[in-house]
């Protein structure tokens, strides 16, 4: 099985931008669908989005017109493109299969919305 590495995180003003990557260290070729999760302080892991192998899409509602999740299978790597971060965004991000994860889940990469 695939093992995922997230990056891309830091700090951004309200209103900013960031590009999450996701890199596996195997073939996501044939994996159904990969998705971006977070926890933000004080609050439990969810799930943020997910993309299929067919390219279906589908958000959490709080991120839904901001974010977008996409892959490149020549790359071995997802990326979630967020614009608009809200303040509300901001935790620690992880990639991982769905609906059936990976165990253990990896680092994550941060992200921080803040003026």
């Amino acid at each position: 099985q695939v093992q995922l590495v997230e990056s891309g995180g830091g700090l951004v003003q309200p209103g900013g931008s960031l590009r999450l990557s996701c890199a596996a260290s195997g073939s996501i070729f044939s994996i159904n669908a990969l998705g971006w999760y977070r926890q933000g302080p004080g609050k439990e892991r969810e799930w943020v989005a997910v993309i299929t192998s067919g390219g279906s899409t589908r958000y959490t509602d709080s991120v839904k017109g901001r974010f977008t999740i996409s892959r490149d299978n020549a790359r071995n790597t997802v990326y979630l493109q967020m614009n608009s971060l809200q303040p509300t965004d901001s935790g620690l991000y992880y990639c991982n299969t769905v609906p059936t994860v990976l165990s253990p889940w990896g680092q994550g990469t941060q992200v921080t919305v803040s003026s």
